[in-house]
């Protein structure tokens, strides 16, 4: 079965066949390493910043590699993709395989030795001239998937990133980096502060740092209301940069939203103008500064803060040559809002031509 047999009806969000399985694995990753290179070529992102973004983009791709072996002959449960504002895995399969992973020595106690399954397998094959049983490969697909992959590696909803020193051309002494899951739009987000430290070294209280961002800054909010409540919460922490990446959504032939550039695609997808395997990513960068301080609380305890600006919002997109065409035609009023015209990334279909995949 090619991938241009597959049938994915918009109103479903299960991925229920090998097939669908690598072929939607093909097309993320594909769209995610085009957008790593894209970032670094368009200078959307300093060289620390750039390292950053792409560690958290290859935890995402080993979650959602994970996740296609764990379910490629499973006949009893579905990958399920978030259909609206994301074309990402929904955020419950990240959380399935953390806690899957977690059991594993339990569950490969109940499968077959490996040397036991590559005899039975070739028996099968060249002795009986027989094709191996669902069953059978989803034993093998399980056996790898156990002991293969490693559960610290699994995206999860708030991933920390170490504070370092800030790139020499930055005024602030430090940054750091996180990046959480929203479990509302189902699509991921990187951030980035940079700020100096009123304490001496930062790293003696990175873990209160850290604790204040898993608790303040791990879901979608005004920037401006997550950069106040963290410097609120840490009164050592000066921060003067806040950076937030949106990764998504998606929009490809899985998706199911109402965004204009989701249903340009579509609709040229069903007419056959464009490949199945078309896709666009939008990509919003946020940043708020500081611009002054000030002091709040009372006579003998006040605190200084920080005086932010406004928040920039800066829409990104980008897509391959032919796909930048479609949605000037069908969306131009759309398009003209971009931060930057939209980047030109590598198709899929050029990418096997060219062995990228």
């Amino acid at each position: 079965m090619s991938i241009n047999h597959i049938v994915t009806p918009l109103d479903s969000a299960v991925l229920d066949s090998k097939e669908q399985y690598a072929f939607y694995h093909k097309m993320v990753e594909h769209a995610l390493k085009e957008l790593i290179e894209s970032m670094n070529s368009n200078n959307l992102c300093n060289e620390q910043e750039l390292v950053f973004f792409k560690q958290y983009c290859d935890l995402l791709l080993y979650s959602i590699e994970a996740m296609r072996v764990k379910y490629m002959y499973d006949d009893e449960d579905n990958m399920k993709i978030d259909l609206t504002e994301s074309g990402f895995p929904n955020y419950l399969e990240f959380r399935y395989l953390f806690n899957d992973l977690g059991l594993r020595d339990n569950y490969i106690q109940k499968l077959p030795d490996l040397d036991v399954i590559k005899e039975d397998f070739l028996d099968t094959l060249l002795r009986k001239k027989e094709h191996v049983s669902k069953r059978k490969l989803f034993q093998a697909a399980s056996l790898r998937y156990y002991t293969t992959v490693d559960q610290k590696y699994i995206y999860n909803r708030f991933v920390q990133g170490k504070i370092v020193d800030a790139p020499k051309d930055v005024s602030s002494k430090y940054m750091t980096s996180w990046s959480f899951y929203d479990v509302t739009f189902n699509r991921p987000f990187i951030c980035f502060m940079y700020f100096d430290y009123k304490g001496g070294n930062a790293l003696k209280d990175r873990n209160a740092i850290y604790e204040v961002l898993k608790n303040s800054a791990d879901r979608h909010m005004d920037l401006d209301t997550m950069a106040y409540g963290i410097d609120r919460k840490l009164p050592d922490i000066l921060p003067k940069h806040i950076k937030r990446i949106d990764l998504g959504p998606l929009h490809n032939v899985f998706a199911k939203d109402e965004h204009i550039m989701t249903h340009s695609i579509l609709e040229s997808i069903s007419k056959k103008e464009i490949p199945l395997e078309s896709f666009a990513f939008s990509l919003q960068i946020d940043e708020v500064f500081s611009g002054s301080e000030f002091k709040e609380g009372s006579y003998f305890s006040k605190q200084t803060l920080q005086k932010w600006d406004y928040v920039l919002k800066q829409p990104y997109v980008f897509a391959p040559h032919r796909i930048i065409q479609l949605l000037y035609n069908k969306a131009p009023e759309l398009m003209n809002k971009l931060k930057k015209a939209p980047f030109q990334v590598g198709s899929i279909e050029s990418a096997v031509g060219s062995n990228k995949i």
